[in-house]
């Protein structure tokens, strides 16, 4: 159990660090949004079709950052909520933990939950534990796969393999800051295979049954 626990503790100290990188990452993604169709302009100046071409791009991205971000806090704010019901030590550790891993596509989730369950079991038993799994699933289900969905709305999708690829390239790539921009980044892609005519069937083959 001693050896579990300082794995763990180191495990998270570098978790951590990463996280704190992508959370600044995105605040200043997000803040230069805001003025990046003021410098496409001045690049390349009145051409509509190239300005509203990069333009979807910016707007998508920034639009799938600023949902992911608000259904991660609440996620995180509900875990947190529901940990400290049932006692479960450092429950807005966790809590953040599980705000952070969900921008990591359909494993971010089970990462987050694994750390907290362990603790859970060790410190109140199983049965807690599995209240504490089930308060977990709960959340994830109704946050990630119904609220967040609706509001993605269908045109941002991607195909669930392509999420995966992605997510293994981006991190082989840049890291765990790839993992957890993995969805974004693929995502301008893309668009951006889309707004030409010659690439525009690689953007459908990235896409999912239901993107337009």
């Amino acid at each position: 159990v001693l050896s579990l626990a300082a794995w763990m503790l180191a495990s998270l100290g570098m978790m951590l660090s990463d996280m704190l990188l992508v959370l600044l990452t995105v605040i200043f993604i997000l803040i230069e949004a805001s003025s990046f169709s003021d410098k496409l302009r001045l690049a390349f100046g009145e051409n509509q079709a190239t300005l509203s071409r990069y333009q979807k791009i910016v707007e998508n991205v920034r639009s799938y950052l600023m949902i992911k971000t608000s259904m991660s806090a609440l996620t995180g704010l509900l875990i947190a909520c529901w940990l400290w019901l049932f006692g479960v030590p450092y429950a807005g550790l966790w809590g953040m933990i599980a705000f952070l891993l969900n921008y990591i596509p359909n494993i971010g989730s089970i990462l987050a939950a694994v750390p907290a369950l362990i603790v859970a079991w060790l410190d109140l038993g199983m049965m807690s534990c599995l209240g504490c799994a089930v308060g977990y699933l709960a959340v994830n289900v109704i946050i990630g796969n119904i609220v967040e969905t609706r509001m993605m709305g269908r045109g941002m999708g991607l195909s669930a393999l392509v999420v995966f690829c992605s997510m293994v390239f981006w991190g082989w790539a840049l890291g765990p800051v790839g993992m957890l921009l993995s969805v974004p980044l693929t995502m301008a892609v893309r668009i951006g295979f889309e707004s030409f005519d010659d690439t525009k069937w690689i953007g459908t083959l990235l896409g999912s049954n239901e993107s337009p």
